[in-house]
């Protein structure tokens, strides 16, 4: 098949890798004819910019910045953006895919995007950033819009970011658009418990996967790796419901207290410091530890690619929640189904996010603000009502919980493409 896994210089390994196979395992089980595998595969739209900045100091620098539109068949696409030096090409790509996946499954109306710019954020001041966001958003301007192709933040970015580039793109539109982004600022537009949704999601989740086992929250011990947008969200609902968080990491190390982190007081110290690492009485353990520590739950809320063939049969855990896109690979899901460790996919654990930011793209049509505990309200039926169509359909076929959610999702979106027809 003419994939751009195949016909690229393709990563043997990786991101990309994975959602292909996912993608594969799901149309062998719906039986899809070649054709539509095909199409699936291959994403519809892919724009790689260069992104010049203008540094303070008056020097340039280029960075490369990209934006992927993977299926177009439900909706306009959907996704993040993120600021990393990780970011190239088949990341995007991957997560563009996954998106698609995730919005199908949760049953928003948007098919799957991805971009991002491959620069450090922690490097740059915030004028630097504000510049480098503006002028990515001119470079991919003629394929985003409210009824196209509508960002998100994501690892890197936040609300400033979803400002600029709003600001960018009604400009050259010559008046306000609102809902071109999500996860804009409360006063522009933003939704009332959209800054939290991912995390809460992830924690509401995680408490139906405990009870799925039998383990009661009050007893119950986690791990959670990343304390970023998501993992510090999901690790202090999951403290608030009685688990006891017994380790948290972010980029610069991790810390672990066998009593249980207090969340509350955590923050407040990254808040001051910047960083989990140096919080009072916590013993410093190394990052990748923390993943295999002897706790009911981890939740892998930082970067993809974390669980790997090297370290999946020394996690502990009875049940992985994937708090980021992608954290397990292909031969590492393999290793924790053989022992039976349930593994709640990230296009259903983490779909929190772009639930909220579908309310907030409705809400910016309508000029009208929902209230926080209507939006939270919503948030959880609909997680609720995926988790059930997931557990059900895995049970009925006899699959894992990631190879069910693939399977719905994709056969969602294959309905809407046979729907539609294919034009000409």
């Amino acid at each position: 098949m003419n994939t751009p896994a195949s016909g690229d210089a393709a990563v043997i390994h990786g991101p990309w890798h994975d959602a292909q196979a996912q993608l594969t395992e799901a149309v062998a089980h719906l039986k899809c004819a070649p054709g539509l595998h095909e199409m699936l595969a291959m994403p519809r739209r892919e724009l790689q910019v260069a992104v010049p900045l203008r540094r303070d100091d008056g020097t340039t620098a280029v960075f490369s910045g990209y934006r992927v539109q993977h299926n177009f068949s439900r909706g306009p696409t959907k996704g993040g953006l993120r600021f990393s030096t990780a970011v190239d090409l088949d990341e995007v790509r991957a997560l563009a895919m996954w998106m698609t996946w995730k919005c199908a499954l949760v049953d928003v109306p948007y098919g799957g995007a991805k971009g991002g710019v491959a620069i450090e954020p922690r490097d740059h001041s915030a004028a630097e950033l504000e510049r480098v966001t503006r002028r990515y958003t001119s470079e991919i301007l003629p394929v985003i819009g409210p009824d196209t192709d509508i960002p998100a933040p994501d690892i890197g970015t936040d609300e400033n970011t979803m400002a600029w580039i709003m600001d960018t793109y009604s400009v050259a539109k010559g008046h306000t658009v609102p809902g071109v982004v999500t996860g804009k600022p409360i006063a522009l537009g933003g939704s009332l418990g959209r800054a939290g949704a991912t995390s809460r999601g992830v924690a509401h989740i995680a408490m139906m996967a405990m009870s799925s086992k039998g383990i009661e929250p009050e007893g119950a011990t986690a791990s959670v790796q990343g304390f970023g947008k998501v993992g510090r969200g999901a690790a202090r609902l999951l403290a608030e419901a009685g688990v006891r968080v017994l380790a948290v990491s972010d980029v610069d190390g991790a810390i672990f207290d066998g009593d249980g982190l207090d969340i509350t007081r955590l923050g407040a110290h990254v808040d001051r410091t910047g960083s989990v690492v140096g919080f009072d009485d916590t013993e410093s353990i190394h990052p990748g530890s923390l993943l295999t520590l002897d706790v009911d739950v981890v939740v892998p809320a930082a970067v993809e690619g974390v669980i790997t063939a090297q370290n999946a049969a020394d996690i502990r855990a009875r049940i992985v929640v994937e708090g980021a896109n992608g954290p397990t690979t292909q031969e590492a899901d393999a290793i924790l189904t053989d022992r039976g460790v349930l593994v709640v996919p990230d296009i259903l654990a983490n779909a929190g996010g772009v639930i909220v930011s579908y309310f907030e793209w409705v809400q910016s049509n309508q000029a009208y603000q929902w209230r926080e505990r209507e939006v939270n309200d919503r948030l959880e039926e609909k997680m609720t009502d995926a988790w059930r169509d997931v557990v059900d359909y895995a049970g009925a076929h006899g699959l894992t919980y990631r190879q069910a959610a693939t399977a719905l999702a994709v056969r969602r979106v294959l309905e809407a493409h046979e729907l539609r027809g294919l034009y000409p």
